[in-house]
């Protein structure tokens, strides 16, 4: 339901920059004792314990377009694939040294969009990059912080991964809400 919501809303969407990035959560201990069967809990384990990621892609105001979870020791890049293939032509993407791969850069590029990531210090062939361009990155890095704000998504209390992540829609919904509010 919170997914439809989230669609609702970014189908008005209109822009050229987007960012993308992840945050690690903390698991509380009573979240790890779900019964696995077959389904993915979305929760790693890391030096700081049990944790999920979370994974979202941003406009320019910083608001999120697009949302998803991976378990805490995941690599950045495995969910970019679904993240990033929404991308409208003329677009640029922002991200950081996770995102270097040659695969995310021809998915960026294939839908007509231009990438701007960091590039790894061992990459013999460096791209094109634009460092004013990746300074607006801290729009990203805005919203992790006003997402932490909420307590259910700054420490994660859910066994399934499925409650967790409409936490982290309702919460996303809440500051889209906020920012077109009125104050008059």
């Amino acid at each position: 339901m919170w997914e439809r919501l989230i669609d609702a809303i970014k189908s008005s969407y209109d822009g050229n920059i987007q960012m993308i990035d992840s945050t690690s959560v903390r698991a509380h201990q009573q979240a790890a004792t779900a019964k696995t069967g077959d389904r993915d809990h979305c929760l790693g384990r890391s030096r700081g314990g049990l944790t999920t990621k979370i994974h979202v892609v941003v406009d320019a105001r910083g608001l999120p377009i697009r949302l998803g979870l991976t378990a805490g020791q995941a690599h950045d890049g495995k969910i970019a694939d679904f993240l990033l293939d929404h991308l409208g032509s003329r677009t640029i993407v922002l991200a950081d040294k996770a995102y270097d791969a040659d695969r995310i850069r021809e998915l960026i590029e294939d839908q007509g969009a231009t990438p701007n990531i960091s590039p790894k210090s061992n990459r013999r062939w460096k791209p094109c990059f634009s460092k004013r361009l990746y300074r607006e990155r801290n729009l990203i890095e805005r919203f992790f912080s006003k997402l932490k704000h909420f307590r259910r998504v700054a420490t994660r209390y859910d066994k399934l991964a499925a409650n967790f992540l409409a936490m982290v829609q309702l919460a996303s919904v809440r500051l889209w809400l906020r920012a077109y509010e009125s104050t008059t």
